[in-house]
């Protein structure tokens, strides 16, 4: 007799139906936010923008911060990584909100989707963490998108994209460093995201002051408001769904900037930019699949299956033939 699988509950094939809906909902927001920011600084200085950003951001966060209390805000684990989250965090916007004043945003967004790929070759020798030769191989290939979607040569070694790559490196950099700070409540790292933030910006907004009309005004803070409500999108995709189902939308990300880019700013996409975008975004891909490949595994070989009578196998545990 063969038992049939059974069909997935209702509920839960809703739940993820819904994180996929929200985690686009989410990354349609990222995208608006990164075209109202390109077009923002084509006028006012990257810290003026930063500085009303972060003030209204900080505004929309005020009831969270309230009901999570001060102290979970200055009673913090590892402050010094904390410190150096802020400070990285800080620097991946603004070099992002500075590389898009000269770049095409689908340009900028290639270099900052390779973060990923950067993370996976980093995290051996900062946290420990065991890299096998299939990642290894994504990571190769992923680094030669990063090369052909920068296109090396006199004309394309600008600043703007040399800082692209910086920043895209800061971002990683802070991703590792959010791995290390796990136990941190959310609302405490976006509270000392935003405030680092804003500090860089209160520090360089005086440079290139320019009095913002009403309207303008009012997108300098509705970017902090879109900004939050994506990123509560994001989180909340993570609840109702598995991140292996949802995290891949992400990289919808490019596409909106192509779109967008093309639409608001006239931007025409690069050969070589879409070539090398393809690239990265199939090593990271691969390499997030892997990863949650490794982990399933990891934790098969946590319990060793009961025998027939309900006892734990006296089997001894084997090495996995999984190669990482």
């Amino acid at each position: 007799m063969t038992v049939e699988a059974l069909p997935a509950h209702p509920s839960a094939s809703r739940s993820t139906q819904l994180g996929i809906a929200v985690m686009l909902a989410g990354i349609l927001l990222f995208s608006l936010n990164d075209v109202m920011g390109k077009w923002l600084v084509a006028t006012y200085s990257v810290g003026q923008v930063l500085l009303i950003r972060s003030a209204a951001a900080l505004l929309i966060l005020s009831p969270f911060i309230w009901k999570a209390g001060v102290r979970s805000l200055v009673s913090v684990e590892q402050p010094r990584m904390q410190v150096l989250r802020v400070i990285l965090s800080s620097l991946e916007v603004y070099c992002f909100y500075f590389a898009v004043i000269y770049l095409p945003l689908a340009d900028v967004m290639t270099y900052w989707l390779a973060a990923p790929i950067y993370v996976a070759a980093l995290s051996p020798f900062l946290l420990g963490e065991h890299v096998g030769w299939r990642r290894w191989t994504a990571i190769f290939i992923g680094f030669v998108g990063v090369i052909v979607a920068l296109e090396p040569s006199a004309a394309t070694l600008t600043a703007p994209a040399l800082i692209s790559i910086f920043g895209s490196f800061a971002f990683a950099f802070m991703m590792l460093s959010g791995r290390s700070l796990r136990a941190t409540p959310d609302t405490t790292l976006v509270f000392w995201q935003t405030i680092g933030a804003g500090l860089f910006g209160l520090a360089t907004a005086p440079f290139g002051w320019v009095t913002p009309s009403a309207p303008d005004f009012a997108l300098l803070a509705l970017l902090g408001v879109v900004a939050m409500v994506a990123h509560v999108c994001v989180n909340r995709a993570l609840k109702l769904a598995d991140a292996a189902t949802v995290a891949p939308f992400q990289y919808t990300l490019l596409l909106w900037a192509v779109i967008f880019g093309w639409l608001v700013f006239g931007d025409i996409p690069r050969p070589a930019m879409l070539a090398g975008a393809a690239i990265i975004v199939a090593a990271g891909l691969f390499i997030f699949f892997r990863e949650q490949r490794v982990k399933r595994k990891r934790r098969q070989r946590v319990s060793w299956p009961l025998d027939q009578a309900g006892n734990a196998s006296s089997k001894p545990l084997r090495q996995s033939r999984l190669q990482r």
